[in-house]
């Protein structure tokens, strides 16, 4: 009876399920869930050119300046003068009877001397001696002869000799020449022609000259732009698949966080908690409402306040860690949701405010 009473409930479950679009085969005990992811927008910051660049241009007038200028008003020329011939007279010189020689004859002279020249010259003989020599043993005195070679002197003769002691010469006496002279009119200065300088004649102009050019300066002005922040898609939402859950992150679950005392800064050990208890979780790609709670000491406003911070400080670690925060829902709710008596003017420990200062988690549905 209870098998059939259960297969009937099944089905009616797994009926209803189907008709609210609930998870197919679901098992009894499972919590599910299934969230509806919104689209993910990031700002861009962008500049805007609000006003363009362009360009400024401003008249320079022309410069002038006055100059005194010396200017030729009679060109530079010359004159010609003639200066006349100046005579001058000379005395001229001349041979009027040239130089000559008168010549007389010196006959040659003679003189007497001798002269010996060698008429027969010496000579030498072989003559034989006519005495026989005492060696001869013989009484023939044919039989032994000797033989002398003999000299003669040379002969010489005088004979007297007429010398040329001056050959026949000429004499010559000069016959001195005659001058005469005449007197004539000479050119001391040749006639010629002078040329003098006429100067230039200069007079003094004033003028306006230019300077410089009439022209423009040019500035540009530069564009003016204007930060403007926009939402840009990152990532389209949707529905997600249905996951199964814990159904214990359905309801409130503590994290062991101790907060110092009004102060909503994360200290290691709460950074700790989280990435053991609660990341875990939203890296399965559920989303979470993170609720901050106060005891009741201190006013409603400030605590309302504090309870805000302190959730918003664990949303921005999640964010650091690269949850996506469109799948975190941040409350405080300050002292309105106290877990025991401990409310304005009553009297509590110390254990029993700790209580009522806590910060948790829940899986929700978007």
């Amino acid at each position: 009876m209870k098998k059939l009473i259960f297969s009937i409930l099944a089905i009616a479950v797994a009926g209803f399920g189907f008709a609210q679009d609930l998870p197919t085969n679901p098992e009894p005990g499972k919590c599910y869930v299934r969230c509806t992811t919104p689209d993910i927008y990031e700002n861009q910051t962008v500049q805007i050119e609000v006003e363009p660049a362009y360009k400024k241009l401003r008249v320079v007038p022309a410069q002038y300046e006055t100059q005194t200028e010396r200017v030729l008003v009679k060109e530079a020329s010359k004159k010609l003068r003639i200066i006349p011939t100046v005579y001058g007279t000379e005395t001229v010189t001349y041979v009027k009877k040239q130089s000559s020689s008168v010549l007389s004859i010196n006959p040659a002279t003679f003189g007497n001397s001798a002269e010996t020249i060698e008429i027969k010259p010496a000579y030498a003989q072989w003559e034989m001696s006519d005495v026989p020599p005492a060696e001869c043993q013989s009484n023939n005195p044919e039989d032994c002869r000797y033989w002398c070679y003999k000299g003669y002197p040379a002969e010489y003769q005088t004979v007297a000799v007429r010398t040329l002691a001056n050959d026949a010469s000429t004499s010559s006496s000069p016959v001195a020449e005659q001058a005469g002279s005449y007197t004539k009119r000479v050119v001391t200065e040749p006639a010629r022609v002078v040329e003098e300088e006429v100067p230039a004649e200069y007079a003094t102009i004033t003028k306006t000259v230019l300077v410089k050019d009439a022209g423009t300066t040019e500035e540009t002005v530069a564009a003016k732009y204007k930060t403007v922040t926009k939402e840009v898609l990152k990532q389209k939402g949707g529905l997600t698949t249905w996951a199964e859950v814990d159904c214990k992150l359905l309801e409130y679950t503590d994290l062991n966080i101790v907060w110092n005392l009004g102060s909503a800064s994360l200290t290691n050990a709460a950074k700790a908690e989280i990435d053991a208890k609660l990341l875990p979780v939203m890296q399965q790609g559920v989303s979470v409402e993170i609720a901050s709670h106060t005891d009741s000491r201190g006013t409603a406003s400030s605590n309302q306040a504090l309870s805000e911070r302190r959730a918003q400080a664990v949303t921005n670690y999640l964010i650091s860690k690269g949850i996506n925060s469109s799948k975190i829902t941040s409350n405080g709710y300050g002292e309105s949701k106290l877990r025991n008596r401990c409310a304005d003017g009553v009297s509590c420990t110390e254990r029993e405010h700790t209580l009522n200062r806590r910060t948790q988690f829940r899986v929700i549905e978007n």
